[in-house]
């Protein structure tokens, strides 16, 4: 692999083979060497053959050098040369055009009358892309002008209230696909029937062997009754599992383990298991857990007081008495 050309195939086969992964796995959102990490292997696998017949084309080309003539390989030398001088020609034309640069032996032809301890000056033209450049910034400015300034269009303060906006009901939107971004403070009781099934799973899986399959407690407490050790409802059952139960003598803490997602599952599933009838229930531990919210909204129903309608009958009765 002395040439460039041979670099450029190796990275352009390299980069169709990149977009034929992508394509043919189904990996959703998620790029495909995210989710299929063995994708790596496979674009491995294909540099590797790529570099070998790379080598392998140069080393046949040198032997078939070597079984030429000497003046057929003059002859090769020199085509290989002209060849390697007119490639990428209109690269570099296109690269002088835009420095727009004098040749070292013609800037005889533009050095000025400066001289500062023989330092001389010379009298280059400005690089055209720089004018350009220059010249672009002039008519952004004049058009920004007649629009922001004499038209009246939108001022900053519009623009960044349109963008809050709709950052709002992009994060909204994200919301809904992204179940893993509940926590303690935005966890809420699920009650999907697919939901409450996963939940099912998880619980199976993971911790009948501390609670039994009906909740009704063995190492683990009783998850049936109203009693509750670090408090019951959906965000106490959340936090406990995540962070883990009592120091020294709790369950661990799932949050390694599970996702946020499959937590506020699992949370959900223990839910339901309440008021259940295990079949070997343990002993009550903890205190009676009752919901404040509740609490709160049976306060407001009884401070509102019944109004009792009065109709004109009784009213006139009242008078004539």
């Amino acid at each position: 692999m002395r040439s460039t050309v041979s670099y450029i195939r190796v990275i352009a086969l390299l980069l169709i083979t990149y977009f034929l992964i992508e394509w043919a796995v189904d990996s959703g959102e998620e790029s495909a060497f995210i989710a299929v990490p063995i994708s790596w292997v496979v674009l491995g696998i294909v540099l590797l053959f790529a570099i070998a017949i790379e080598i392998c084309v140069e080393a046949l080309r040198s032997v078939l050098f070597k079984s030429l003539k000497p003046e057929a390989q003059e002859r090769y030398v020199l085509s290989q040369k002209i060849k390697k001088d007119k490639q990428f020609r209109w690269i570099k034309a296109t690269y002088l055009k835009l420095v727009d640069s004098t040749p070292v032996e013609e800037e005889d032809e533009i050095i000025l009358d400066h001289n500062y301890d023989g330092i001389k000056e010379l009298d280059n033209n400005l690089p055209p892309w720089w004018v350009y450049g220059f010249y672009a910034t002039i008519l952004f400015g004049v058009i920004y002008l007649v629009r922001f300034h004499v038209f009246n269009d939108y001022n900053q303060t519009e623009e960044y209230e349109t963008e809050v906006a709709e950052a709002l009901i992009a994060i909204e939107a994200y919301k809904k696909t992204a179940k893993d971004l509940v926590d303690i403070n935005t966890v809420v009781l699920l009650t999907d029937a697919a939901d409450i099934s996963a939940g099912k799973a998880i619980f199976t899986t993971n911790c009948v062997a501390c609670h039994k399959a009906d909740g009704g407690g063995g190492i683990g407490p009783n998850l049936t009754d109203p009693n509750w050790i670090l408090g019951g409802g959906i965000k106490n059952v959340f936090k406990t599992i995540s962070e883990g139960g009592r120091d020294g003598k709790g369950m661990v803490a799932w949050k390694q383990t599970l996702k946020p997602a499959e937590m506020a599952q699992v949370a959900s599933y223990v839910i339901t298991l309440g008021g259940t009838t295990p079949a070997e229930p343990k002993e009550a531990q903890g205190e009676i857990w009752i919901d404040p919210d509740a609490v709160k909204e049976e306060v407001l129903e009884k401070e509102i007081p019944e109004t009792v309608p009065v109709t004109i009958a009784d009213s006139t009765s009242v008078v004539s008495n």
